[in-house]
């Protein structure tokens, strides 16, 4: 599903994703009318823009992410500035493109945001992987934090590897095993420590040192 407020590029993104092979389920001009069209057309994947009149990206965002539904969310702004990507992913977003990319790499990254992978402009990994370090630094909101639940020896090498920023096509590669398997490891990870996406995932992780090991 295309979200964006001027028909021109919104007609041309989905028409774009159409003939690469996508089906562009449907298509909104803002924010409330993407929030009623995603909850029925359930598309996997929802392109979006976060300068949307009535309801801002971010929240729709919000309204439609939530614990193992919604569709996985991939950004396209014309904004580069931090702020609004951390506020993107924060919301719920699994990646961030800017405008200026590629048809092909839109394409490119709408097939890895379907397999959950977190796609981002050159750049942009490193601010959310670093805002995601310091967030982690932090003093917990509470002293006492709750026992972390048991993870197999397997999930916690898979999160291991999630945390160092490894995409699952390298991750299957490095443990030698499918790229199916990857996903259900981190699924089954992201269900036990009732986590929302691959995002929390790397910061629970940075919280507890796995990528420095």
């Amino acid at each position: 599903m295309v979200v964006d407020d001027h028909p021109m590029w919104r007609d041309a993104v989905a028409r774009d994703l159409g003939e690469a092979g996508f089906d562009v389920v449907a298509t909104a001009g803002d924010g409330e009318q993407a929030v009623r069209r995603a909850r029925a057309a359930a598309p996997d994947v929802l392109v979006l823009d976060l300068n949307l009149p009535g309801k801002p990206g971010v929240q729709v965002c919000k309204e439609l992410v939530g614990p193992g539904s919604g569709p996985r969310v991939l950004v396209l702004s014309a904004s580069g500035e931090h702020a609004d990507v951390l506020e993107a992913v924060k919301s719920g977003a699994t990646g961030y493109l800017l405008k200026s990319a590629s048809t092909q790499e839109l394409q490119d990254a709408v097939r890895r945001t379907a397999a959950g992978d977190p796609v981002f402009t050159p750049g942009l990994a490193g601010l959310v992987l670093g805002e995601y370090r310091r967030l982690a630094a932090e003093p917990a909101p509470t002293p006492d934090r709750p026992k972390a639940p048991h993870l197999t020896e397997r999930e916690t090498e898979v999160l291991r590897l999630v945390a160092k920023g490894l995409s699952y096509k390298q991750i299957a590669e490095r443990l030698v095993i499918s790229h199916r398997t990857v996903q259900n490891h981190v699924q089954n990870t992201l269900g036990k420590l009732q986590l929302h996406n691959r995002v929390e995932l790397v910061r629970y992780a940075i919280e507890r040192g796995l990528d420095e090991v």
